[in-house]
């Protein structure tokens, strides 16, 4: 038997938490992407896949039928759960969720849309002085929301770019109180200086947060159509 040794339970707990916030920062993913992304064996990211969804950490889900075309079984995507996500959570969310509670509660409604205005503001005056020397808007500002907590990126789309946020560090308070996506969405579209439409949100139950953001020749035919 020398030579031989067990496997470690806290290395095997060190590689589940790389496989998991893996998921949190660069969205769901295969098996297959997983196990290249980090080194890992099929039979090895297979393992902790397993347990990761059996201890609700991380969820199943078939691929969308538009990214299935080849042939055969599709791989599953593994995606982030709300369990899993409250793991990588900011602390204080409780507290920050009753404190607009009793905000909205005592004085109304109308304060807790200030104070979302004034933390979308806050985003605002930061994230203009990060991308006040960047060509590519999109881009500086995808760099600046990871930098932020958000695990940022831009994907080409044909008429635009979506932005997608794969984590969200104020989640659980955004979806008791919708007004702080919103005014954030707002603070967006004036760094990129567009409009941009929200398409998902994580405070909303999705996986990911998705902006998308037209470029400007499809802005000016859409105003040219109306």
């Amino acid at each position: 038997m020398s030579g031989q040794t067990s496997p470690v339970p806290g290395d095997d707990l060190r590689t589940r938490d790389l496989v998991a916030r893996s998921i949190l920062e660069n969205g769901p993913s295969t098996a297959a992407v997983l196990g290249q992304r980090l080194g890992l064996t099929p039979a090895g990211i297979r393992r902790h896949l397993d347990l990761l969804v059996a201890d609700g950490v991380l969820q199943a889900r078939e691929p969308h039928s538009a990214i299935n075309r080849g042939r055969g079984r599709p791989s599953k995507v593994f995606v982030m759960s709300d369990k899993g996500r409250e793991q990588f959570e900011h602390s204080y969310d409780d507290l920050a969720v009753a404190a607009l509670k009793f905000m909205s509660a005592q004085s109304g409604e109308h304060l807790v849309s200030n104070f979302a205005q004034s933390r979308a503001d806050d985003i605002e005056r930061k994230a203009t002085v990060a991308l006040a020397k960047k060509s590519n808007k999109t881009e500086a500002l995808a760099q600046f929301l990871t930098e932020q907590g958000y695990a940022a990126s831009v994907t080409k789309k044909p008429m635009g770019e979506e932005l997608c946020q794969h984590h969200c560090p104020i989640a659980h308070v955004a979806s008791e109180f919708p007004q702080l996506c919103e005014a954030e969405t707002e603070a967006l579209s004036r760094l990129l200086g567009t409009h941009v439409q929200r398409l998902a949100t994580i405070a909303h139950g999705d996986g990911v947060c998705t902006t998308f953001i037209p470029t400007t020749t499809a802005t000016t035919k859409r105003k040219v159509r109306a």
